[in-house]
C-alpha cells in the first residue's frame, strides 16, 4: 500500500500525463470532490470530470510540489496547471492548493482552492476581468462546467 505522500505523487504524475484512469485509481469509490468551478461532485461524477478534462486538455502542462502530510489522514499539495482554455483559446496558468483526506490507501476527499476571479480573467479576458468577482457571473461559469460534465457523462455508457 502506498503512503499518502506517494498516493499524491502518483495522482499528480498521472495528471501530468493526462492519464485519467491512473488518477482515478487513487480515489476511493466514495470520493467527494470540490472546487470553485465544478462545485461539489461525488463518486462517478468526480472520475468523469477528470476523464473529460484530460481528454479535452490543450497545450497542457502541470507542476506540483510542497506535498505536506498534516497527519495520518490529511495532506496538502500545491499545483499549477497551464493550458489553453478551449472556449476562448486563451492561455491559463492556474495556481491551486489541494487538500486531500485519505482512508484505506485511497483519497476519499479532495478539494482544490483557487481564485475563480483570477481564473476567469485569464480564461475569459475582459468579461472575466470586469465581472469575474461577481457571484452571478461565477454561477454562470459553474453552471456551464456542470452542464459540460453532464453532457460528457450522458455520452458515456454508464
Amino acid at each position: 500500500m502506498l503512503t499518502n505522500i506517494q498516493l499524491v505523487e502518483k495522482f499528480y504524475t498521472a495528471f501530468q500525463k493526462l492519464d485519467a484512469e491512473a488518477m482515478n485509481s487513487c480515489y476511493s469509490d466514495d470520493i467527494v470532490f470540490f472546487d470553485p468551478v465544478f462545485g461539489l461532485l461525488r463518486q462517478y461524477e468526480v472520475k468523469c470530470m477528470w476523464e473529460m478534462l484530460c481528454k479535452h486538455a490543450k497545450d497542457f502542462s502541470l507542476t506540483f510540489d510542497n506535498i505536506t502530510e498534516l497527519d495520518n489522514e490529511y495532506a496538502t499539495c500545491d499545483w499549477v496547471a497551464t493550458y489553453t482554455f478551449s472556449k476562448t483559446g486563451r492561455r491559463v496558468v492556474n495556481r491551486i492548493k489541494a487538500n486531500m483526506r485519505f482512508a484505506d490507501g485511497k483519497i476519499i476527499e479532495h478539494s482544490d482552492a483557487f481564485s475563480l476571479h483570477k481564473w476567469s480573467k485569464q480564461a475569459l479576458g475582459l468579461s472575466g476581468t470586469l465581472f469575474g468577482w461577481n457571484s452571478f457571473f461565477q454561477n454562470k461559469i459553474k453552471n456551464g462546467a456542470k452542464r459540460n460534465l453532464l453532457k460528457y457523462m450522458q455520452g458515456k455508457d454508464i
